[in-house]
């Protein structure tokens, strides 16, 4: 196994060939073997391949990262515990359909943004399912008679309807509607930027606005392809069908590296009820100075873990480490640190003693030779010279 891992520049070159083949294993099976696989999407079917790269290049950086890895690794030990069986499917299936399916957590900073996210994500999920399904082949319709149609799914017949049916407009009609969501969306986050002054401080132009203007892009140059062949007679078709080409592909470049990757890892968020909070909303983790339950012992291990991993040295004398506080004794300390109070005062009515032993004592008394650790004769020249000019 290690000799084929030498084959490979690195394992993200290597995820990213398996990834590939795995495509176009799925391309040979949903099209039977080609029979079905439609060239005029061979563009959008090249891009989407330098899409998959990208994302398996970006997923690999994200997941080598010390904080994702542990998270990954806390989950995966999770799920395998047989005593947090009930806990860890009830604490996913919760969240998936709240955060990932209702994005409550949207909707919590206001019914405007909830509604303008909603859009926008499922929009987006909804035109990618229809496109990659075209692209890769992985669905096609095979007529059965003249008013009869059937989806083909991975080379199984699945659903027959009416070819002019409601159900058939709705499926052939699926990237419109997809889109009208994605563009009322985007069209609302960006009034939402133009007109509110506290989002313009914190904003940046290639980050917060150039992936709303891609999808506006995308979306409308989908849409005036259907005003074209419908209203149109399909006037500029072609050309209209070359821009929007350009516009999916550049999308589907930018998306692994931009704001628009946080679109795959969101379901990682299942991981943090699963993993950190053993009763919802309830803290388990007492204090180690006064007690009060703060956090979790699975939160406050895997933070000791990413922190040692990280090289950050946060444990005190006693063994203990700054994140077996609670927050309120944590400020606590950095307080008593900063005073030099670590030892209790000997006589509370002097003033409180501040110096630690490596500041000058005021600015008009120098620090003694002796301070310096300097050699014996540079000490003796030292005093020679001090002595010297005070004569």
């Amino acid at each position: 196994m290690k000799g084929f891992e030498r084959t490979f520049y690195s394992k993200t070159s290597k995820y990213s060939f398996f990834v590939i083949l795995f495509l176009f294993f799925t391309v040979w099976i949903g099209t039977e073997k080609l029979l079905h696989f439609d060239m005029a999407l061979l563009g959008y079917f090249i891009s989407s391949l330098i899409f998959a790269i990208g994302l398996t290049i970006r997923m690999c950086a994200w997941l080598i990262r010390p904080a994702t890895r542990q998270v990954v690794k806390r989950s995966m030990k999770n799920l395998k515990s047989k005593k947090r069986a009930k806990r860890n499917i009830q604490s996913i299936l919760k969240t998936a359909f709240e955060n990932i399916f209702l994005q409550k957590f949207i909707f919590k900073r206001g019914i405007y943004r909830g509604i303008t996210h909603f859009l926008i994500a499922w929009g987006c999920i909804g035109s990618f399912a229809i496109t990659f399904g075209l692209t890769f082949g992985w669905m096609h319709f095979e007529l059965v008679d003249p008013d009869t149609y059937v989806i083909v799914v991975m080379g199984v017949k699945t659903i027959e309807m009416a070819a002019h049916g409601i159900i058939a407009e709705l499926i052939y009609n699926g990237l419109n509607i997809t889109a009208l969501m994605v563009l009322i969306g985007v069209s609302m986050a960006l009034f939402r930027r133009i007109v509110s002054n506290d989002v313009k401080v914190t904003q940046r132009a290639e980050f917060d606005l150039f992936p709303l203007f891609l999808l506006l892009a995308v979306t409308v140059s989908g849409l005036a392809l259907t005003v074209s062949y419908v209203l149109l007679d399909g006037w500029m078709h072609h050309y209209l069908t070359l821009f929007h080409q350009v516009t999916v592909v550049i999308m589907l470049i930018y998306f692994p590296f931009g704001k628009l990757f946080h679109l795959p890892i969101r379901p990682l968020a299942t991981a943090v009820p699963m993993n950190y909070q053993e009763h919802v909303k309830v803290d388990t983790r007492p204090c180690h100075s006064c007690g009060a339950a703060y956090s979790s012992d699975d939160q406050i291990e895997d933070v000791q873990a990413i922190l040692a991993v990280q090289q950050f040295d946060l444990q005190f004398e006693d063994g203990t480490y700054l994140s077996d506080y609670c927050l309120a004794c944590r400020r606590k300390i950095r307080v008593m640190k900063q005073l030099n109070m670590e030892q209790p005062i000997q006589d509370e009515t002097n003033p409180i003693l501040t110096m630690n032993g490596m500041h000058m004592t005021g600015f008009g008394k120098p620090r003694s030779v002796d301070y310096y650790g300097l050699p014996e004769h540079v000490k003796q020249q030292l005093k020679n010279n001090d002595g010297g000019e005070r004569k």
